[in-house]
């Protein structure tokens, strides 16, 4: 097979990524009855594997979908997964349903229905010098999602009509709100810098608990930077000194504009370039040393 073929796991089987193939009965065509996870992987080494695998125990879990395979055999196949394509820096992209029944049924189906698992992987593309340079735009919205946002899911109907929103308006996220207080984006934690203090919303139901999040909180206690994890008022956002967006993805991403409004002076500021620093020597003193 060529290099440049990029390759797939579905129940068992590597495969090219072309052939895979589920059931149009599948619940998570169906229903999106299934959870997932994004894994960062840098010079082939995954990033916080043992917490990725962890966190997708945890939504099955809560969704009472069997998990299919023990913690070190989930890690074997992402590895094998990461050996067989061609890039040493990777977005690992996996997949769990409840299955494929022979009929629609809103019921969880009995156990001969066996879970359906996917992985695929991705170059690892992260923000160009341009964006750090000159951050990004970002809209605002009210948060419509589930209360269960704490769980991985991929009924993800909600975070898609956000992020398009954000896309609509010429923007690369969405700031969201709930009854008034920040909770994250469609697609990224949300960092508040105000008088030179981080503030960030601490981990809830009403949020995913992002690995990027836990590296930047970690990063600021490493050196000092002052920080308060708490509730994050509305008012507090739109007054900010400096917002940031992080993902495995995104890593460090100032937010430079809010619904069309400057964010202090409308550039990047200083406690987000430095933050980008420690998280860019993190990565090449960690994260590509497994």
């Amino acid at each position: 097979m060529s290099s440049s073929v990029v390759t797939a796991y579905v129940d068992g089987r590597y495969l090219p990524l072309a052939e895979a193939r589920v059931s149009p009965m599948d619940r998570g065509f169906l229903f999106g009855d299934g959870a997932y996870e994004v894994i960062p992987v840098y010079s082939r080494r995954a990033f916080r594997l043992d917490e990725h695998v962890a966190r997708l125990a945890n939504t099955l879990g809560a969704m009472r979908l069997p998990n299919p395979h023990a913690a070190e055999e989930w890690k074997a196949l992402i590895l094998e997964l990461v050996a067989r394509n061609p890039w040493d820096d990777q977005s690992v992209y996996l997949q769990v349903t409840r299955g494929a029944d022979t009929k629609r049924n809103h019921a969880f189906p009995g156990p001969e229905v066996k879970p359906t698992v996917f992985l695929m992987s991705e170059p690892l593309v992260t923000p160009s010098a341009g964006q750090r340079a000159s951050g990004i735009a970002a809209v605002s919205a009210a948060d419509i999602r589930w209360l269960r946002c704490d769980l991985k899911t991929v009924s993800m109907l909600a975070n898609c009509l956000l992020r398009q929103h954000a896309i609509d308006h010429g923007c690369m996220e969405t700031v969201l709100f709930r009854d008034s207080f920040l909770t994250e984006g469609a697609a990224s934690s949300v960092f508040v810098c105000k008088d030179g203090v981080l503030l960030v919303p601490p981990k809830s139901h009403l949020m995913l608990p992002g690995i990027t999040y836990d590296v930047v909180l970690e990063l600021a206690r490493t050196h000092g930077m002052k920080h308060e994890v708490r509730e994050v008022l509305e008012a507090e956002v739109r007054s900010a000194d400096e917002l940031w967006m992080t993902s495995s993805t995104k890593e460090v991403l100032a937010i430079t504009t809010l619904d069309g409004r400057p964010v202090g002076d409308g550039k990047p500021g200083p406690m987000g370039r430095q933050m980008h620093a420690w998280y860019q020597d993190f990565k090449n003193t960690v994260m590509r040393n497994g």
